[in-house]
């Protein structure tokens, strides 16, 4: 099982993740946790990842492909995986085209949170006077929100031109997203995709 992830900041893709990697008995794995993750590790790459984390910069699109294509050969992910966060541009949808190609594997689906603007505006507003994150105001979630959907727009037109896409309410309480999430799931292999039951 080959999945991916998608959805604008504040939409659930962590819990959600976690849920379906349960599920499918896959590792969830985010770029954010990749990197982290990175921190105690002695290697050239993860030392290049270090610098540029304590420089405060962002991982540039090269780096970011070789974390991806180091975690994705791990034994973990022999069986499937299903990434959180990755691939965040056109580029990066090629090169892990490439990746999956030379191990002749392939993305079984895409899911999408798709949610309501306003609605996920107030939810982080909310969130963030509770934890009191000083970055949570409404015009910073605005631009990150829209940042999103420039950036993530043409990526999910590609996989939905494939049709790989399945589209999924974010909105809502935990459970009833991930019930949703799994009739849909169910609903795209009752079609003739197989993706319930292993990776294909």
């Amino acid at each position: 099982m080959h999945l991916l992830i998608m959805g604008p900041p504040g939409a659930g893709k962590g819990t959600q993740a976690g849920r379906i990697g349960a599920h499918f008995a896959v590792p969830a794995i985010s770029t954010g946790d990749m990197f982290r993750a990175m921190r105690g590790l002695d290697t050239p790459l993860a030392k290049q990842v270090q610098e540029i984390m304590a420089a405060g910069a962002y991982v540039p699109n090269e780096v970011t492909n070789q974390v991806v294509t180091e975690r994705l050969l791990s034994d973990d992910c022999a069986k499937g995986f299903l990434l959180d966060g990755y691939p965040r541009t056109l580029q990066q949808v090629d090169y892990l085209d490439g990746v999956l190609d030379e191990g002749g594997r392939a993305i079984d689906a895409v899911i999408s949170l798709a949610v309501n603007s306003d609605e996920l505006v107030s939810r982080l507003i909310k969130r963030g006077s509770s934890a009191g994150r000083e970055d949570d105001t409404p015009e910073a979630i605005r631009t990150r929100q829209q940042v999103y959907v420039d950036q993530t727009a043409p990526l999910l037109e590609v996989y939905r031109d494939r049709g790989l896409l399945v589209e999924v309410d974010g909105l809502g309480e935990v459970d009833e997203v991930t019930e949703r999430l799994f009739a849909a799931l169910d609903q795209r292999a009752g079609s003739g995709s197989a993706l319930v039951g292993g990776a294909s």
